[in-house]
């Protein structure tokens, strides 16, 4: 049973300081001696459980008996480096006295390495594959510069702890970088518009030049979409040479009409009329991952200005949830459907990552959760915001080829992460019940495995999210 922890929020100092320059005390030195570690993160303290990243061993599930690393008020998403050398932790809860803390975690020493503050909660956060500098997204910062919308995205020198520069974006949410680090692909929440003497064309898309980041000028310009407009993008994926970047249109879902792929030729960076940027329809998007030339996209459909349209009560996937989620795939090779009207739940989808034996899971938050009252009758429905579907053309583990499981457990997914070289992954949910728990799904089942009360022993507390660091 997981305990009820009382929070107690931590104010941390609004500055960056550099631990091992006598800024601030730092943590143990002492380096958990697991070969194959896990990162997890834990939002709050209470009585003896402390706020922090704590380290697991993937190998054996076991939980270090060091203190959790120190990062932040409320630890919560983390990023790791493409090298990786280091580990970003960002602490913040949405509220007045959030932190809004970044921590840069030095894995092989297992120490805070640094800290500092955004200007505001963020949920994207990209790393040029040098691994030298990071660029966070800040749609809302605290405090908006008189004369500009707010929106900013901040480049971040992960070597000397400045900031090195920032791009005014208004309502700026989502980054994704290309695999060279050349060229940033900005998404924001409204139509918007650079700010003079900027390129002021309204869009959803802009590119950022790191390159141009902190020099005089304009560092970032709008994709001209009034041929093909996008509608609302949530991510982008690159092609290995950086020619073409596959954009995922959240459409209806985060408040416009047409959820969407759609494939932006890079070298120009424009929309014309030869079918450049034409978008492939899909149900629903606000979350993808490609395999290959396969892209899986999940979302919850909604019609156009209204709420979630797709009805679940009836037929196979039958469920007590009024409206469901769906899953979509889409061959980019062909740029065409090859599989639509998988049921999942409903929720906004955020989490997704392919698992051993071809099994893609996908996490949710806010979603319609089934959970029955005292002294159940046999067979009562429960189900979470987790949905697990099978890839392969064959069944795994009592579930059928294009199957779908709802595990019971119930709450908001918040991280997931596959474990290299073994059949299970590890699943943080429970947010808005009791708390994050750090569950272990075993893909050959997709059923939680059954050692350890299907957990890690004497891992308490509110859990966030889970990284590997050694793969």
């Amino acid at each position: 049973m997981k305990r009820v922890l009382i929070f107690l929020l931590l104010l941390l100092p609004a500055s960056w300081t550099w631990l091992s320059c006598g800024g601030g005390a730092s943590n143990s030195t002492q380096v958990s001696g697991f070969k194959y570690r896990a990162f997890i993160s834990n939002r709050v303290s209470a009585g003896s459980i402390f706020a922090g990243v704590y380290i697991v061993n993937v190998q054996t599930d076991l939980r270090s008996l060091a203190a959790p690393l120190s990062a932040g008020a409320t630890p919560g998403m983390m990023v790791l480096t493409p090298n990786r050398a280091q580990t970003l932790v960002f602490s913040g809860d949405g509220t007045q006295f959030s932190d809004n803390q970044l921590t840069i975690i030095n894995n092989a020493t297992e120490t805070s390495a640094a800290h500092m503050t955004l200007p505001g909660m963020t949920e994207s956060i990209v790393v040029s594959p040098d691994s030298s500098t990071a660029y966070v997204a800040v749609p809302e910062p605290t405090v908006v510069v008189q004369g500009q919308s707010p929106g900013v995205a901040e480049a971040i020198s992960l070597s000397s702890g400045a900031v090195i520069g920032q791009v005014n974006i208004p309502s700026v949410h989502y980054l994704s970088i290309d695999n060279s680090g050349n060229r940033i692909l900005a998404f924001s929440d409204v139509l918007a518009s650079l700010a003079s003497p900027c390129d002021q064309t309204p869009s959803f898309l802009f590119i950022i030049t790191p390159s141009q980041v902190g020099i005089a000028g304009c560092p970032a310009v709008p994709v001209p979409g009034l041929i093909h407009p996008f509608d609302h993008p949530v991510t982008a994926f690159f092609t290995s040479d950086d020619s073409t970047a596959y954009v995922v249109n959240c459409g209806a879902e985060c408040g416009g009409l047409q959820a969407s792929v759609q494939k932006l030729e890079m070298t120009p960076a424009q929309c014309l009329p030869d079918g450049v940027c034409k978008a492939v329809a899909v149900a629903a998007a606000s979350v993808a991952l490609v395999n290959g030339s396969t892209m899986y996209l999940a979302g919850t459909p909604y019609t156009a200005g209204g709420g979630p349209s797709l009805l679940c009560s009836t037929g196979p996937t039958a469920t007590q949830a009024q409206y469901c989620g769906m899953l979509t795939i889409v061959d980019l090779s062909t740029m065409a459907v090859t599989n639509s009207g998988i049921v999942i739940t409903d929720g906004y989808h955020n989490r997704i990552a392919l698992g051993s034996d071809g099994q893609l899971f996908i996490g949710a938050r806010n979603c319609t959760e089934i959970v029955p009252g005292v002294q159940p009758p046999s067979g009562a429905e429960t189900r979470g915001c987790l949905s697990i579907y099978n890839t392969l053309t064959t069944a795994e583990g009592g579930v059928p080829a294009g199957g779908v499981v709802v595990p019971p457990e119930t709450g908001a997914v918040t991280g997931i992460q596959p474990i290299p070289g073994r059949e299970v992954v590890y699943v943080v949910q429970g947010q808005g019940v009791q708390g994050g728990t750090l569950y272990i799904y075993d893909t050959t089942t997709d059923l939680l495995d059954a050692v350890e009360e299907k957990k890690i022993n004497n891992l308490i507390g509110d859990f966030v999210d889970v990284k590997t660091v050694d793969f």
